[in-house]
């Protein structure tokens, strides 16, 4: 088994989506002992946003790009070809203002290829990453289980779905600035979460 970690909060240390996202890699490594684990974390090594020069560089074919465009390309390159390697993607999901954080979505941005990872077909578009199975850890400072304002989960089910990867396992820490009995409460119920998930 080769395991993809995403580490996706703005906090280099410390971030309890990682906290989740660690413990979900811990449960799996448990059950899969030679299981290889490959971590990005994007604070350490963040990713750039998809910008004009880097859509320049992407509509470019291959052998007209200019040496910065090629170099822009392939850092895109690498983290598809980790999704593609990977059997399990575990994702540190932090919520910002209701959404992802700016790390996560550079990352989605990165690996959303038209002709890689999806393609169009006269039946509709088409998810080329699949045979995977995705955990994203949700860290929260509130609770947004099952309500209206949760749009960070319609929103991975959606992207991740295009992309082909339909087996997404959802792992609930919320509450977590609401006092540190709420945040245990949290925690506890996200090892649940891991728990139904994985067995």
């Amino acid at each position: 088994m080769h395991i993809l970690q995403i580490n996706a909060s703005a906090r280099r240390e410390g971030a309890n989506s990682t906290r989740v996202a660690d413990s979900i890699v811990a449960r799996l490594r448990a059950a899969h002992p030679a299981a290889h684990v490959t971590l990005r974390n994007l604070a350490t090594h963040p990713h750039p946003p998809l910008d004009e020069a880097a859509l320049s560089a992407l509509w470019t074919p291959a052998e007209q790009r200019n040496a910065a465009q090629a170099a822009r390309v392939a850092q895109d390159d690498a983290l598809i070809a980790e999704a593609q390697a990977a059997d399990v993607i575990v994702l540190g999901v932090p919520m910002y203002n209701f959404g992802v954080s700016a790390q996560l979505k550079n990352w989605i941005d990165a690996i959303a290829r038209n002709g890689v990872t999806f393609r169009y077909t006269d039946k509709g578009p088409e998810g080329l990453l699949t045979g995977k199975t995705v955990y994203a850890g949700l860290a929260r400072g509130g609770r947004y289980r099952n309500t209206e304002t949760d749009s960070q989960v319609p929103y991975l089910k959606t992207v991740l779905g295009f992309l082909g990867m339909t087996a997404v396992h959802f792992i609930y820490a919320e509450g977590l600035n609401m006092g540190p009995e709420a945040a245990e409460q949290g925690f506890a119920e996200a090892h649940a979460d891991i728990a139904a998930a994985l067995g």
